[in-house]
């Protein structure tokens, strides 16, 4: 059996066809239903793009729904001499052909880039392909694995033809390790389809017997980054309400177990509702949205709740200043009580915000939509393309 064939669904690009192939690592969230929006749009544009990814990414992304290629690359998380040299050989297979190759993420775009430095030996492959890297996350680790990780980051700012960075401080960061081209690339929401349940049926799912307790959503992967350990401290500065209001968070991940640990050891008024697909619903339902985040480029569960009119309480961290403008209430990161005191002040105040609601409905139309994102980044194909 052709072991690559196996490995890429779809047909070959047409003569004459711009091939581009995507490529990610593994994960879920917010990076892969970007890909899966840009595969989707530059298909419809008459590119032929080729997606890049671990196993079960196609089942949950659905790549090759849009009419893309896909082909299993497993890109772990983490270093390993086996593991990186076998994503570079798939890889090497991916790219023959490829008109551009576009990294999402630091692992994507180092193993892109060593796959692209050894193209000359094998038939079919061009080393001058230009790579494009977009930048999705600030490296927040520490010691040791902080400095191999700006090792790497300096390694593909320096690789890539251009840098994406998913918001300004991204941009910024490129450009202080050398990137020789580095722009704003932002990542657009993908509009959510309908929710099942209007707002009391919503509710009344989530609280049972007390649908007008109110109700405060946070969504996320449950890993450091997301900082949820500081929502449930901030869920103290809710228990002079009343009714108390309650805390649901809708996600999973590693820190789980902790923090399910911590509510039932300290009788927190917060829920964890685990991996939820009808996030719609759960926006319906919701009086806040709270984000407790280290760090956010242009988080898209702001963009949902903002479109959806439900006002927003995030730490004021990475990209959220510039997407949310005046229309959410900023708190700084770290500071537990601030944000508890900066959510029980806007359920206690109706008027504020309805105010945010509106406000943030007239934000998110100022925002580029997945349309505008795709063309901003097929003329940056286009043009990397004539350059070489």
């Amino acid at each position: 059996m052709d072991t690559s064939a196996a490995r890429t669904s779809a047909a070959a690009p047409e003569p004459g066809q711009l091939h581009v192939v995507l490529v990610l690592s593994a994960g879920t969230g917010g990076i892969g239903a970007h890909v899966r929006s840009l595969a989707q749009g530059l298909v419809a544009h008459g590119v032929t793009v080729t997606v890049c990814a671990p196993a079960g990414a196609d089942a949950l992304f659905g790549f090759s729904r849009t009419g893309a290629r896909f082909h299993l690359v497993d890109i772990t998380p983490t270093a390993g001499a086996r593991s990186d040299a076998a994503a570079i050989g798939e890889l090497r297979r991916a790219f023959t052909g490829a008109d551009v190759v576009h990294a999402h993420g630091l692992r994507a775009g180092l193993l892109s880039d060593l796959a692209l430095r050894t193209a000359g030996r094998f038939p079919g492959l061009r080393p001058e392909t230009p790579l494009v890297v977009t930048s999705h996350q600030a490296m927040l680790a520490t010691g040791m694995e902080r400095r191999l990780q700006r090792l790497m980051e300096r390694r593909v700012a320096r690789a890539a033809d251009l840098v994406l960075g998913a918001s300004s401080d991204l941009v910024a960061r490129a450009r202080e390790l050398g990137a020789t081209d580095a722009r704003l690339g932002p990542v657009a929401a993908p509009p959510m389809p309908p929710g099942s349940l209007d707002r009391a049926a919503a509710r009344a799912a989530l609280l049972g017997g007390g649908p007008d307790r109110p109700l405060v959503l946070a969504i996320g992967r449950l890993v450091p980054q997301k900082a949820f350990g500081q929502l449930l401290d901030a869920a103290r500065e809710l228990s002079g309400l009343d009714p108390r209001p309650l805390v649901v968070i809708a996600g999973e991940g590693a820190e789980g177990p902790a923090l399910r640990d911590r509510v039932a050891a300290e009788r927190l008024p917060v829920e964890l509702l685990g991996y939820r697909t009808d996030v719609p619903d759960l926006l319906a339902a919701a009086d806040v949205v709270v984000v407790s985040s280290r760090w956010e480029a242009r988080s898209l569960v702001v963009q949902e709740a903002m479109r959806a009119g439900v006002p927003v309480v995030s730490t004021a961290v990475g990209g959220i200043p510039e997407l949310v403008g005046d229309a959410a209430v900023l708190v700084p990161a770290g500071d537990a009580p601030a944000l508890g005191r900066a959510v029980r002040e806007l359920l206690a105040d109706p008027d504020r915000r309805g105010l945010l609601a509106g406000a943030g409905r007239q934000q998110a139309g100022t925002w580029p939509d997945e349309a505008a994102t795709v063309a901003q980044v097929l003329s940056t194909y286009d043009e990397l393309v004539q350059r070489g």
